[in-house]
């Protein structure tokens, strides 16, 4: 029987199910000999705001600044988002703490690799994967890779070259580009892949002191070389055909990049795979999309709630504060509003404080919009009081 078996048929409640997650993180802890920090998102709610983002650094931070020493392990968990803030977080990371390790239970895609590839040590099982660094672009609601659309322009720019003639059905759109779109373009695949080359011999390389092969010593140029290949490779929208492409342990490993298998470790392999199955069990009973935690606190970020019956309460005094994003039924608008938990929780950016008379003014068109029911219901799941 596996694990999501065996919850099942448990039927366990949400409290029990917050404890039993709490306890397989303690014992991932213990196994490893450093504290824990999870940054996961419900991939499965792609209508939420999953994808990491500058809403994410306030209640990152807020988790790291309850862990001290030298070393930590982050647990990660996403579809991917914004490069700069992956640039900003592993900053703060990399400076708070000498040995850092990414353990990926399920995926850390687009800018979550990226940010993995910070780690002195990079852990992943037969379960795991990476993703394409390969910068996506919007036009009309629709998304494309930026490698793939930068080298269709060079290919037809070598077509007209060669033949002297443009195929008039393309004209439409390249004449909806502008040369600093281009740029653009250009910069972002630059911009991922310049922290790559980075990052790469600082922190993964930094141990990495002698060829396995023949034994020399190995060179700030040879870990600039070895970066700037694994980099290209990563960032090579025709090798991986699509920015969804599951990026597997042995396909980094025949990128020469060394990659730990926690599978060879039966104890710390149990507890992962448990951990990532209570984590994705929770996400699926919940309204929640986001979770940042450690073995001692949590905060978690709520998609609009819907009241559907009354659901069980997780564990009392566990989470400190949820966020909720509402849409005005008058202007239809997207309110941000956040209910705290604890004394003292800061206000992220852009949210309002949940009101305590249940009625917010939309900040778009000014109309009243009653949250009584989203009240009960988030009081219902934490158990706890909005304060």
């Amino acid at each position: 029987m596996g694990y999501l078996s065996e919850y099942i048929g448990r039927n366990l409640s949400l409290p029990d199910l917050d404890t039993e997650r709490k306890g397989q993180l303690r014992l991932i802890s213990e196994i490893r000999g450093r504290p824990v920090l999870v940054y996961a998102s419900s991939l499965a709610k792609g209508d939420a705001p999953i994808s990491i983002s500058y809403e994410d650094k306030l209640p990152f931070m807020d988790q790291l600044s309850g862990i001290s020493g030298q070393e930590i392990d982050i647990i990660l968990e996403t579809p991917g988002g914004s490069g700069e803030i992956v640039d900003d977080l592993v900053r703060t990371i990399r400076e708070r703490f000498e040995k850092v390790g990414f353990i990926i239970p399920g995926y850390a895609k687009s800018a979550g690799t990226l940010m993995v590839m910070a780690g002195d040590e990079i852990l992943m099982g037969p379960t795991s994967a990476v993703g394409p660094i390969d910068a996506q672009i919007f036009h009309k609601g629709k998304a494309f890779s930026a490698h793939a659309f930068l080298q269709w322009l060079k290919k037809t720019k070598e077509e007209v070259e060669n033949s002297g003639r443009l195929n008039m059905a393309l004209v439409p759109i390249l004449q909806n580009i502008s040369p600093g779109e281009l740029e653009s373009y250009q910069n972002l695949l630059d911009f991922g892949k310049g922290l790559l080359i980075e990052w790469l011999p600082k922190y993964k390389f930094k141990f990495w002191h002698t060829h396995r092969s023949t034994g020399e010593k190995v060179t700030d140029r040879d870990k600039t070389e070895r970066a700037t290949a694994i980099a290209e490779d990563l960032c090579n929208h025709s090798r991986w055909k699509t920015h969804g492409k599951p990026i597997k342990i042995n396909d980094l490993r025949d990128l020469r990049l060394i990659i730990e298998d926690y599978s060879d470790n039966p104890p710390l392999r149990e507890a992962i795979e448990r951990y990532y199955t209570l984590l994705l069990l929770y996400f699926e009973r919940t309204p929640a999309y986001k979770l940042y935690e450690t073995v001692s606190s949590q905060i978690i970020k709520f998609a609009a709630p819907r009241v559907q019956g009354s659901p069980a309460p997780v564990a009392k005094e566990e989470v400190e504060a949820a966020v909720s994003e509402l849409q005005c039924p008058k202007c239809n608008q997207r309110v941000a509003v956040q209910a705290n938990f604890r004394l003292g929780m800061p206000l992220q950016a852009g949210h309002l404080p949940f009101p305590k008379d249940n009625k917010l003014r939309c900040p778009h068109c000014g109309d009243e919009i009653n949250l009584e029911k989203q009240r009960l219901e988030l009081v219902s799941i934490v158990g706890n009081p909005i304060l």
